[in-house]
């Protein structure tokens, strides 16, 4: 568990090393492994005989975080606050008998993990940019159990502490020497035990700041003036950025305020009860079910096709260099794939060239990646004009301009250079992949790989099996999905696919309330508080209302008699084709843009939709604006759309920007109950009509 070894200066190091397990967790475990250990260098303390030491790891990673089902499953208050204080009674243990420790960082330390790193005096990790550091628990709905929000406060202040831990980043060393949550660097694990021990022979005091008499929280505490207004604004902005839909972050804020006023001790028994408090509640439950539960079981292959080899993907080729295309061959990039970069002309695709520089550079300010990697990217990277240079390309991506004749002629000037064991995808997002695949030679080689813009940063890919894509095809698609680390949901060849089609359902809805005759403007910020990325209105112009009317014409096309149409089509109807006003791409929608302003509300919209309501129940459209998109999402379950709920939690997170403290759209059932849930349709079914019906197997879908 923990190895033990000293050397003639009286340096003890501390080898992390969890038997059965391939790297080290934080829990009941160690904390019981670590009080006998302690006790022992008391012992050695007292005799003169130990001078500090060094606490590394015998994995390929520090520390890993919790035991994340132990906390979801549990709701009891006080179990959880006597959990956080057991194990800040570790930590108080690790760095209070008045030795000075060293985290020797070997690799990755986040949560829990990093919170061993912060109750060591220094810390020094080895400069490789693949470790990741630091505290993203505010990505699940959580915070730090452990102090860390405490003790990064009284190293580094409120004022630097506070982004560090609302952003939920995970650091790379440059990164995290930039911004104090590190000491050192060390080039490799022979000189960081060295520097470690040089540090730990010229220590003068072994105490932490919190600890030593007159010491005080960098910048001022909450008692002082400057930094109460400070607060006061960190508070008002993250309400407006969040619309208190994310407890955790608030916590944060909370625990940052009280602790500054008190002992370093209370203020973490502060931190256990905003920890018991946040961990017990709705959204913190919604949030790890989602993205640790729901993700994990994704990456794990849940909806991979059984049956099939790894696929290893090697070299890369992708048509088209715009933002797209760009995009796609930079996520390759950065996982070590060679990259093709195709356009019509050479000038086109040294475009593409020129965006993944910029890019890297951006990386390389931040810390994420290091100058010398940079050249090594870029020399994975060709761009040409030439299909020939495909040759070799283990798979091909379209990215090129939404049309299907230009799609088809670049499938089948490409697809002819590849073997018969590489795989063609389209990231058409509209048009049906086995229409496209008419055009291929191997149209079971044929698939969809539907990319989210930034491609480059979102990290959902759609994996669209047409109706002729092989099982294989698929199986390999997943593969290269995971190997670029994004999250890969397969979806069945239908109408919008998954993730357009749900969200044209929030799109539609938003429309119809303004024909019904609501403020353009409270249908918006409803939409907002909601916990949507964007208002209904603002998304229809950046999709392009051509692509909202097409899917539900494509809808119209699969229901055939069953059919009823939207109510939002004859809005539709008219902007397209009286007003000419199809969308941002035209510079005229729903809003109106300039070149020097930030867009805004078309002010003649009063003129064509009227607004004839002025009292209305708010939370009734904010309901029907996230109940259109839940129906819908079970509909795609039902009719085998997508294949599990875990798909369709994170398709509608990372997708199109579903609230994320509800976990996703199936999630949101569960935290609405699921009877509530039925009884809230049923009788919007019964006031706005047929498209709130649930599906009939609603409830044995959600389980």
């Amino acid at each position: 568990m923990i190895h033990y070894t000293k050397d003639t200066d009286k340096i003890v190091t501390l080898q992390l090393d969890m038997s059965g397990r391939s790297g080290n967790v934080i829990n009941h475990e160690l904390g019981k492994a670590f009080n006998p250990v302690i006790e022992h260098l008391l012992q050695e303390k007292a005799r003169h005989a130990l001078r500090g030491i060094v606490l590394t790891s015998a994995k390929k990673t520090f520390l890993e975080g919790g035991d994340l089902e132990h906390l979801y499953q549990t709701t009891d208050k006080a179990e959880l606050y006597a959990f956080a204080q057991r194990l800040k009674s570790v930590l108080r243990a690790l760095e209070q008998p008045g030795i000075p420790v060293v985290a020797a960082i070997n690799g990755d330390a986040l949560g829990l993990g990093f919170e061993v790193a912060l109750a060591c005096h220094h810390r020094i990790v080895i400069d490789n940019p693949k470790i990741r550091l630091g505290h993203p628990e505010v990505n699940i709905g959580s915070i730090p159990s452990g102090g860390a929000i405490v003790r990064l406060m009284w190293l580094l202040g409120i004022e630097r502490a506070w982004p560090i831990l609302m952003r939920g980043l995970r650091y790379s060393p440059q990164e995290a020497i930039k911004v104090g949550i590190i000491d050192e660097l060390a080039r490799d694990q022979k000189d960081m035990l060295e520097r470690a021990k040089s540090w730990l022979l010229n220590r003068a005091s072994d105490r932490r700041p919190w600890d030593t008499e007159h010491e005080t929280i960098p910048g001022g505490t909450a008692a002082d003036v400057p930094i109460a207004e400070k607060i006061r604004e960190m508070t008002a902005q993250l309400s407006a950025e969040t619309h208190d839909n994310y407890p955790a972050l608030r916590a944060i804020l909370d625990i940052l305020s009280e602790g500054s006023k008190v002992d370093f001790d209370t203020a973490l028994r502060i931190d256990s009860r905003r920890f018991a408090e946040l961990v017990s509640g709705p959204e913190c439950k919604n949030m790890i079910s989602t993205f640790w539960f729901d993700q994990r079981s994704i990456k794990s292959g849940i909806n991979r096709p059984k049956g099939y080899g790894r696929f290893r993907p090697r070299k890369v080729g992708v048509i088209g260099a715009g933002l797209m295309g760009s995009g796609i061959a930079l996520a390759c990039l950065r996982r070590g794939l060679e990259v093709v970069l195709k356009d019509v002309s050479k000038p086109i695709a040294a475009r593409g060239r020129e965006f993944i520089a910029r890019k890297l550079d951006e990386y390389i300010e931040q810390g994420t990646f290091q100058p010398s990697e940079r050249e090594e990217f870029m020399a994975k990277l060709r761009v040409t004009d030439d299909a020939a240079d495909f040759r070799e390309c283990d798979i091909i991506i379209e990215a090129v301009f939404e049309n299907s004749m230009v799609k088809k002629k670049v499938t089948r000037e490409a697809e002819v250079l590849l073997d018969e064991y590489s795989i063609f995808g389209s990231n058409t997002i509209s048009i049906p992949i086995t229409q496209l695949a008419e055009a291929s030679l191997r149209p079971e080689n044929y698939v969809g790989l539907h990319f989210f813009a930034p491609a480059e940063e979102v990290p959902l890919v759609e994996i669209v099996r047409g109706t002729k894509t092989s099982e294989e095809t698929v199986a390999r698609a997943f593969d290269f999905a995971i190997a670029i680390r994004k999250i890969p949901i397969v979806v069945k060849d239908d109408w919008g696919f998954y993730a357009a089609r749900v969200l044209n359902t929030y799109i539609l809805e938003g429309i119809t309330l303004l024909e019904e005759g609501y403020p353009p403007a409270l249908i918006e910020n409803l939409g907002l508080q909601t916990g949507m990325s964007r208002g209904p209105l603002a998304y229809a112009d950046d999709t392009g209302l051509h692509i909202v009317r097409s899917y539900e014409n494509q809808a119209a096309e699969h229901y055939g008699s069953k059919y009823i149409q939207h109510p939002a089509a004859r809005v539709l109807d008219q902007m397209i084709e009286e007003l000419e006003r199809p969308g941002r791409a035209k510079r005229g929608g729903f809003y109106a843009y300039s070149t020097t302003e930030k867009r805004r509300l078309w002010p003649e919209l009063a003129e064509h939709f009227p607004v004839t309501i002025t009292d209305y129940d708010r939370r009734e459209i904010s309901d029907r604006l996230l109940f259109a998109q839940v129906l819908e999402a079970v509909w795609c379950l039902q009719e085998g759309v997508i294949m599990t709920t875990a798909a369709a939690n994170l398709g509608s997170v990372y997708g199109w920007g579903f609230p994320a403290f509800k976990g996703g759209v199936i999630r949101f059932v569960h935290d609405y109950g699921v009877d509530a849930f039925l009884a809230r349709c049923a009788d919007f079914e019964k006031r706005y009509g047929p498209r709130f019906k649930a599906p009939r197997r609603l409830r044995e879908l959600v389980q």
